[in-house]
C-alpha cells in the first residue's frame, strides 16, 4: 500500500510540473542584453522582446546589463533559475571569445548554458574618423605604420578586440588599444576623434551617411545592402574571419524542453514575420532562424574557433 501511495504521489508531482510547464509563461520574462543602451544589440534586444512579447502574451522587459565585454550578463543569467524567466541575449563575443580569454573562466559557454533560439549574424565595419588620410584599407595600413604608436582604436565588444588583434598582428601594426564598455561610447569618441579607428557593427553607418566617420572594410561573407560600396576584407586582401559574429538566446542550464520549445517557437515566428525581419535586418543583421540543437552545435564548433584564433594571433589571457 506505501509504493502504491507513493508511486500515485510521484505521479501527482509529474503531472503537475507538466501542467505548470504547459502554463508557461504565466508572468513577465526578463530578456538581459549584454551592452548598454544605444547600440546594434540594444536594439535588437527590443525588437525582439516586442515580438516575443505580442506571440507570448507575457512582458517581455529587456535589462541592460553591460560590463566585462558582456561577462556580467552572462553570469547572471547562467546562475538564475532554469524556469524560462530569466533569458539572454548572447552573442559570440561573451559566450564564443570571452572563455578563450580568461585564465579561469567565469563559465562554460557549452554547459552552463541551455540553447533556445539562434537570431542570426552581425555585420562588422572597419570605422575610421574623417581625419585620417585613407580611404581604403591599404591606405589604413600604410599610415599607421608611418605613424607607430599614434593611431588609437576603441573597442566596444571582443569582436571589436579579436578582429583588430588579428589585422594588427597580420600587418605589424603598432596602434594604440582604449577599451569601452560598450560600443556606443566607444563610437562616440572616435565621432569626436579621441580615438581613431573602430571595428563595429553597422550601428556607425548611419554617422558614416553624415560624413563624420569614413567605413574602410566590411567583415561580410558578402557586401551588405546597408553599404554596397563598402568593400569585403577578402576584397581588401586580409581574407575571411574564420569565425562567426553571432547572436542568440540563451538560458541556465537545466531548463525544461517543453519551455525551450515554447521560447525557441516565439523566438521564430517574429524571425520569420516580413515586418519583423524587415526592421531587424535594417540594423545590419542577417537573420538565422533555427531548432536549438542546431543552436547547440553552433556554440560548440564557436567555442573552438574562437580559442584557436586567439592562441594564433597570440592574444594575452587574463
Amino acid at each position: 500500500m506505501q509504493k502504491l501511495i507513493a508511486r500515485l504521489l510521484c505521479l501527482a508531482l509529474a503531472a503537475g510540473a507538466g501542467l505548470a510547464h504547459a502554463a508557461y509563461p504565466e508572468r513577465p520574462i526578463t530578456l538581459v542584453a549584454p551592452f548598454p543602451p544605444g547600440g546594434t544589440s540594444d536594439a535588437l534586444a527590443r525588437h525582439l522582446a516586442k515580438g516575443v512579447s505580442e506571440s507570448l502574451g507575457v512582458p517581455v522587459i529587456v535589462e541592460n546589463k553591460p560590463g566585462a565585454e558582456g561577462q556580467l550578463a552572462a553570469q547572471d543569467v547562467a546562475k538564475a533559475a532554469p524556469d524560462g524567466y530569466r533569458i539572454a541575449l548572447a552573442t559570440s563575443g561573451n559566450l564564443s571569445a570571452l572563455p578563450s580569454l580568461r585564465k579561469d573562466p567565469p563559465y562554460d559557454s557549452v554547459k552552463d548554458f541551455t540553447p533556445v533560439a539562434d537570431i542570426g549574424r552581425y555585420a562588422f565595419f572597419l570605422f575610421v574618423h574623417p581625419e585620417v588620410p585613407a580611404r581604403t584599407f591599404q591606405e589604413f595600413v600604410d599610415y599607421t605604420k608611418a605613424n607607430p604608436g599614434k593611431v588609437s582604436y576603441g573597442t566596444g565588444n571582443n569582436t571589436g578586440i579579436l578582429a583588430m588583434a588579428q589585422v594588427a598582428s597580420m600587418f605589424g601594426l603598432d596602434m594604440l588599444h582604449v577599451r569601452y564598455k560598450g560600443e556606443p561610447p566607444a563610437t562616440l569618441d572616435l565621432v569626436a576623434n579621441r580615438v581613431q579607428a573602430m571595428i563595429g557593427t553597422a550601428a556607425g553607418l548611419s554617422f558614416v551617411q553624415k560624413g563624420e566617420l569614413r567605413a574602410l572594410v566590411a567583415l561580410l561573407p558578402q557586401r551588405s545592402p546597408l553599404a554596397p560600396d563598402v568593400p569585403l576584407l577578402r576584397e581588401a586582401g586580409l581574407g575571411d574571419l574564420p569565425v562567426e559574429m553571432w547572436a542568440a538566446i540563451v538560458g541556465p542550464a537545466g531548463m525544461p524542453a517543453d519551455v525551450v520549445v515554447r521560447l525557441n517557437r516565439a523566438f521564430n515566428t517574429v524571425l520569420e514575420d516580413p515586418a519583423q525581419r524587415a526592421q531587424i535586418e535594417a540594423l545590419g543583421f542577417a537573420l538565422t532562424p533555427s531548432q536549438p540543437q542546431d543552436l547547440a552545435k553552433l556554440l560548440r564548433e564557436q567555442a573552438e574557433a574562437y580559442r584557436k584564433l586567439i592562441g594564433e594571433i597570440g592574444m594575452p589571457v587574463q
